[in-house]
């Protein structure tokens, strides 16, 4: 077994490890999401935690580690008679980002239930799991119902598999942690509801800290046993500390005037329900179990409310994450009771490490905790290049967007097979059964009346006695499923002189940002183009951080001609590229643009060539008709029809239009502006 990277050693991340330790202390608190960028060791210091976790005692030979002093009446391996147990040390047990529902929850054995009438169930990761650590990597790119089955479990300490009227239910309690770049992407608001607590980590600018980092990670991997073993003291303190604190948490009281505080936080930050106010009641609790106190003070409430609540107040991809300290001061002292102006904070401070919120203190020696970033995978998400300026005659600076609207549906015709989500029609493994079909590979989803239909002529050659049915795992029908991908929505935008009157600019980039924020609903992939002056360029290269592309729309400035053929050029590449890349996850190409073309020889002409590159590859387009005024040149339209798609104007892409629903990106009804 490898040498994990020891928690001790850890620089900084003083939240982060907060956070950590609070958990570790309380699993009640419901877990921790850790979002930053790439690089800041995330998961070295999830990976570390699992260490610093006391053994546990399992019933011997139970797969779902029933505890011997209070086995799990309904636990499938079960009933168990009462005894010692063993023990072993907690496990962290990883969820790969491509797992199967399958792989997460279990599988029953469908053949033996239908023809033994036996409950043979292999058990999932959530079972491996039980009273450890659930580490989740990148938890943003799981699927949504992947993650929905995630935290049910991690809610209601249970796992159920359901397979055709077969039930199997077990006790799932454990550490939930995920990580996250936001670069490649956001949660949805009611899953970061679901994380107890939220940190940001970010690597440090200091050069004497970074430089530590790097020789204590140098060390590590040198010998990462003699590394380990020069941390053990601190290793053994705090693992005795968490022991401690688990102990001391159920003596902690939390006087009607802290529950006060915690009620008023909330009300005051406007979070939607109560699970904020009772996450923050249970990380206050944490708090003073960890500092060795039983009653919950100030200073524990507004250190559980930065941890509990950022994440909880962002709304849409647009909302920056964070909380307003001085708010939160001045709520607090309008709350806090009379009584406890000076509270007791202990021998060692509110944190009860004196500094970072109750992490032990780093000294100044080199043997001062240490965090050592590790190799970060290479990801999809490419950092986008710095947003142009104006660099020319005629050329103006960015203006605001307009506020955006609900836009009316725009999808991709046809059945795909893309990655799950929400705009266009596909073959998934969620959704309304449309049929069946011979498994291919593991049966996941049973076709029950296809299987039985499949199996009954064989009935007496199978020498069927007795009312069961003789099922041969030929028999064995998957229903097929049709539900709905998320498909990658390229945006070319048009940000040359005629669009750079600024009302009608706002506008644009308002009705831009709206069909981003739908994008970001439907679960899309996004990549934005801009065009201007001489050349085109990629704003933002493909990615699922909406956000990113919202940024980059908003510092866009106009002017200079219209370089149109460019623009449609430069899609064309980026779209061969992602079609390489992610072959099954289909394109939407949102054209945003008046229809102009101006610069070198016959741009008109270029600009219908390259339109037509996109309609020989069948690629689904939408024309975003920008064009205003009394007398309309209705080039957009003819744009349109070169791509073989539709063109809708800024009016009617409002989806309390009255003109028509657009219905699919390409069609029979191809509109003219």
């Amino acid at each position: 077994m490898s040498t994990r990277y020891p928690f001790t050693a850890v620089v900084g991340m003083d939240d982060l490890r907060l956070a950590l330790l609070l958990n570790a202390v309380s699993p009640a608190v419901g877990g921790v999401l850790v979002r930053g960028e790439k690089g800041t060791a995330k998961s070295t210091a999830v990976r570390a935690l699992a260490d610093l976790l006391p053994e546990v005692a399992v019933v011997a030979g139970c797969r779902f580690s029933c505890d011997p002093a209070a086995p799990d009446a309904q636990c499938p391996d079960g009933p168990h008679e009462s005894g010692p147990g063993t023990a072993r040390a907690a496990r962290m047990v990883e969820l790969p980002v491509g797992a199967s529902e399958d792989r997460l929850v279990g599988a029953l054995d469908i053949e033996r239930a239908l023809g033994e009438g036996v409950k043979a169930f292999e058990p999932g990761l959530l079972a491996d799991a039980h009273r450890g650590i659930l580490y989740v990597d990148e938890v943003n790119l799981l699927h949504d119902h992947l993650i929905d089955l995630l935290l049910d479990a991690a809610a209601m300490g249970s796992s159920y598999v359901e397979r055709e009227g077969v039930s199997v239910r077990h006790a799932a309690r454990f550490l939930l942690v995920g990580t996250m770049n936001p670069e490649e992407g956001e949660l949805r608001p009611q899953l970061l509801d679901r994380f107890g607590l939220t940190v940001e980590v970010a690597a440090s600018r200091e050069p004497e800290q970074r430089v530590e980092v790097v020789r204590r990670r140098l060390a590590y991997d040198d010998d990462p046993a003699a590394f380990a073993a020069r941390w053990a003291d601190e290793e053994g303190a705090l693992r005795g500390r968490i022991v401690a604190a688990r102990e001391l948490l159920h003596s902690v009281s939390l006087g009607d005037a802290v529950l006060l505080q915690i009620a008023a936080t909330c009300a005051a930050f406007e979070v939607d329900g109560m699970r904020a106010d009772i996450v923050m009641a249970r990380t206050a609790t944490a708090l003073a179990a960890w500092a060795g106190r039983t009653e919950v003070t100030s200073e524990d409430v507004r250190q559980a409310a930065l941890l509990a609540l950022p994440h909880r107040r962002r709304r849409n991809p647009f909302d920056a994450p964070g909380l307003d300290q001085d708010k939160l001061d001045e709520t607090l002292e309008q709350f806090q009771d009379e009584g406890d102006d000076d509270p007791d904070p202990g021998p060692e401070g509110p944190g009860g490490g004196g500094g970072g919120g109750g992490v032990p203190p780093q000294g100044d020696s080199p043997e001062s905790p240490a965090e050592s970033p590790e190799p970060s995978e290479s990801s999809d998400a490419v950092e986008p290049p710095a947003a142009p300026a104006p660099s020319g005659p005629g050329e103006r600076a960015a203006v605001k967007a307009a506020e955006p609207f609900r836009t009316k549906m725009l999808s991709v015709p046809g059945l795909g097979e893309g990655a799950a989500g929400r705009r266009s029609r596909a073959r998934t493994d969620h959704g309304r059964t449309t049929g069946s079909r011979r498994p291919q590979g593991a049966l996941t989803k049973l076709h029950l009346t296809a299987t039985v239909q499949a199996a009954a002529p064989h009935q007496r050659a199978r020498g069927r006695s007795g009312r069961g049915l003789v099922v041969r795992r030929d028999d064995l029908r998957q229903a097929t499923r049709e539900g709905r991908e998320g498909n990658l929505v390229l945006f070319v935008v048009d940000a040359s002189g005629s669009m750079a009157a600024r009302q009608r600019m706002s506008a644009v980039k308002g009705a831009v940002l709206s069909l981003l924020l739908d994008a970001y609903q439907r679960r899309d992939k996004v990549g934005l183009i801009t065009f201007r002056g001489k050349d085109a360029e990629l704003a933002l290269p493909p990615t699922s951080s909406v956000d990113a592309a919202a940024a980059r729309l908003e510092t866009l400035p106009t002017g200079g001609r219209t370089p149109l053929a460019a623009g449609l050029l430069k899609a064309h590449d980026v779209l061969r590229v992602e079609r390489l890349r992610d072959p099954s996850r289909r394109p939407l190409l949102v054209v945003v643009t008046d229809g102009r073309a101006t610069g070198g020889p016959e741009p008109v002409a270029l600009g219908a060539r390259a339109a037509r590159l996109h309609a020989a590859e069948g690629t689904a387009s939408v024309v975003v008709d920008c064009e205003s005024g009394m007398v309309r040149l209705g080039l957009a339209g003819d744009l349109a029809r070169e791509l073989g798609g539709t063109a809708v104007t800024l009016d009617e892409l409002r989806a309390d239009s009255i003109a028509g629903l657009v219905k699919d990106a390409t069609g029979t009804s191809r509109r003219a502006a």
